[in-house]
């Protein structure tokens, strides 16, 4: 099934985020924490893709189990950055190949190796390529693309992240999925800008339960979030006590989902992280509003 099928519908739906291993050795035990989440049947399932595309082919097996064995839609991830288109194109037959209609188009991120690199030699330099590109080989898929509510950490501002932003829907996207946030109040303003920026395709709020403190620095490296004092305040008091900071990253995690559900959000995508356990409880949470 397309992500877009399942986002025109009014029900509200959860959905959770998986990444592949980075080695064989760790593919069982993986595979089997994917499964678990699986079980527990979500609208869908995305499996990301390693830097530098080193994880592509785990992604693919992990989709690919889950779309055929759990009839879980996935969303396979798959980045561009540094490239061949010819590499590229193999990708996205692998991908039809395998029965997945959905694939996650990002650029991906830049290693240090990459980051000193002649980038004019590129094929590719922006998801914006990649979207074109998958559209030219195959009209069918159904294509995701990311966004941020604050802004993107190589953006000169917001108003020119959203002015690309529109660039990179109107080549293609049929959803967008944003970077984590803590603070519902920055998707809501940047929901009121995109729309009147002419960006009208499905935004799907993007949601980490923080559940070990250590978890923080590398969140707010990764994204650039800002933390509301709220959750400061939650990280010093159990940041230093693993059970209290796992029930508490998810009790928080919870709220956000509810407060967004109640404004009008239909869909949440969850950063699970391969934790079973954490998928299961903020499922469970929400299990009455979920019905």
């Amino acid at each position: 099934m397309k992500i877009s099928e399942i986002l025109n519908k009014e029900k509200l739906t959860i959905s959770f985020e998986v990444f592949p291993p980075k080695t064989n050795s760790n593919f069982e035990t993986v595979k089997v924490a994917t499964e678990e989440i699986a079980k527990l049947k979500p609208a869908f399932m995305s499996v990301t893709y390693g830097a530098g595309g080193g994880t592509s082919q785990y992604t693919l097996d992990i989709a690919k189990n889950i779309n055929n064995n759990y009839s879980v839609p996935t969303l396979a991830h798959l980045t561009c950055v540094s490239s061949t288109k010819e590499t590229v194109r193999q990708k996205i037959k692998d991908i039809k190949a395998a029965g997945i209609e959905n694939i996650m188009a990002l650029r991906g991120d830049l290693t240090p190796e990459l980051e000193n690199s002649d980038r004019s030699t590129w094929d590719y330099r922006h998801a914006i390529d990649l979207i074109r590109d998958i559209k030219a080989i195959d009209e069918d898929f159904c294509i995701g693309g990311a966004c941020y509510p604050e802004i993107h950490p190589e953006s000169e501002n917001q108003k020119e992240d959203i002015k690309y932003l529109k660039e990179k829907v109107d080549a293609g996207c049929d959803f967008l999925t944003t970077q984590m946030f803590f603070d519902n109040n920055l998707l809501y303003n940047f929901l009121y800008k995109i729309r009147e920026a002419g960006i009208t395709v499905p935004v799907i709020p993007g949601i980490m339960p923080i559940t070990n403190g250590n978890q923080v620095a590398r969140a707010i490296k990764l994204s650039g979030s800002f933390m509301p004092q709220r959750f400061k305040s939650l990280v010093d008091k159990f940041g230093t006590n693993p059970d209290a900071m796992k029930q508490a990253g998810i009790a928080y995690a919870t709220d956000q989902i509810i407060d967004l559900y109640a404004n009008g959000i239909t869909n949440v995508h969850v950063y699970s992280m391969n934790k079973p356990e954490v998928a299961e409880k903020i499922q469970s949470n929400l299990f009455d509003i979920l019905d």
